[in-house]
């Protein structure tokens, strides 16, 4: 996200010389690390807990550096959503790209979606718990990044219900978005289970621990084959 123009970036240079952060820093190496600072944070303070100032200390910058890159705490939240979900994307395209069919690539997507909320903790959290946090994301932003994802596993969806090997009462586009409800949800109660002590949506009962890789055959065997038990006459 580019926030500042041609004339604001001579100033840029300018001030960080001049807070003696580092002015000779690549810049998208500080706004990198200022990205990974502020997820450190946010999983750990909370959105609205957390402080400019100790987004700025974990990143070894001065305060007023953040703003140089990011107009305020929302926009570095939105900022760090866009950075992981283009590599999550990337990641999924990767992954279903090596399979042969829609069963198997929608298998690789959701394992691979859940492997990376179990590989990254601390994302996950920012993610399903901290961004809901920011009105600006909620109310205002578009979220292009996310219907890059919906697109991705619509396709999936589709396919399958083109070669017969899915379900088609449920159109391919409401049917990415209920299997994203599911990831989703699991990645949640997965992040609140590794949390000492938290509120559980159920009051006095916390969520209990499991293995969040495991599920994905459990999602895909949900979604391909249903709850029904078929009985043996």
């Amino acid at each position: 996200m580019t926030i500042h123009s041609a004339d604001e970036r001579g100033r840029t240079g300018a001030r960080s010389r001049a807070e003696g952060d580092g002015g000779g820093i690549d810049r998208g190496d500080k706004r990198d690390r200022i990205l990974s600072a502020a997820e450190r944070v946010f999983a750990k303070r909370g959105f609205f807990a957390a402080r400019v100032s100790e987004i700025a200390k974990d990143a070894g910058v001065a305060d007023g550096t953040i703003y140089l890159y990011f107009k305020n705490k929302d926009d570095l939240l939105i900022s760090l959503f866009e950075t992981r979900m283009q590599q999550v994307n990337d990641a999924l395209r990767a992954a279903i790209g090596a399979e042969p069919g829609p069963v198997e690539q929608l298998r690789a997507f959701i394992r691979t979606y859940l492997k990376l909320v179990h590989d990254e903790p601390a994302a996950a959290e920012v993610l399903t718990i901290e961004l809901r946090q920011s009105s600006k994301f909620m109310k205002e932003y578009e979220n292009p990044a996310f219907v890059e994802f919906l697109r991705m596993l619509g396709g999936i969806v589709t396919a399958g219900q083109d070669q017969g090997l899915i379900g088609d009462d449920v159109p391919a586009h409401v049917a990415a978005r209920m299997i994203f409800g599911m990831l989703d949800e699991l990645a949640l109660a997965w992040v609140l289970a590794r949390q000492p002590a938290v509120p559980s949506a159920t009051p006095g009962v916390r969520p209990k621990k499991f293995d969040i890789v495991r599920a994905a055959d459990w999602v895909v065997a949900l979604v391909t084959q249903g709850l029904t038990k078929e009985l043996s006459r």
